[in-house]
């Protein structure tokens, strides 16, 4: 990363991945084009879980090269007097497959208990039943970096002020 100062530590970009509602796959899509798109996910391990569809754009992009790349972000406050914004983000690296069996199901639950942790348990239980139709795509990181704003940076005292 060409500013140092703003990378954050491996413990807080893990936080970051962890507690983000959503984030942005990216992977090679037709044509040669980038293709990314907005996802729901969860994250255990060293995987990120993503509930997809079982056929289309993402998944033929997927099947052709599983090369992709995962962004969240964090915080994005607007500091509009300083022409800038106030963020925290991540980058994930890593290659994509399709998650079968137990892996499918323990990722399945995952997702529901994370987006819907509040309903009874049954209910949640039932729902991942009932989506026989769905799969999961299973991310296996192999590189991921964190960044935050220098306003951020400069509050821990990790960057210079810069008039």
């Amino acid at each position: 990363m060409r500013r140092a100062a703003q990378l954050l530590s491996a413990a807080d970009t893990e936080a970051v991945l962890r507690r983000g509602s959503h984030g942005v796959l990216a992977c090679l899509g037709d044509g040669g084009y980038p293709y990314a798109v907005p996802v729901s996910y969860v994250v255990v391990g060293a995987t990120i879980y993503v509930h997809s569809a079982a056929v289309g754009h993402k998944m033929d992009a997927i099947a052709r090269n599983p090369r992709v790349s995962f962004a969240v972000v964090d915080e994005d406050t607007i500091m509009s007097a300083a022409y800038t914004s106030c963020f925290r983000s991540v980058i994930a690296f890593g290659r994509a497959r399709i998650a079968q069996g137990e892996e499918r199901l323990m990722a399945f639950n995952a997702l529901v208990d994370k987006y819907s942790g509040d309903q009874p348990e049954e209910a949640r239980r039932r729902k991942v039943a009932d989506c026989d139709r769905a799969s999961i795509i299973a991310i296996d990181i192999e590189h991921l970096t964190g960044k935050e704003a220098i306003e951020y940076a400069r509050d821990h005292g990790q960057a210079p002020v810069v008039p």
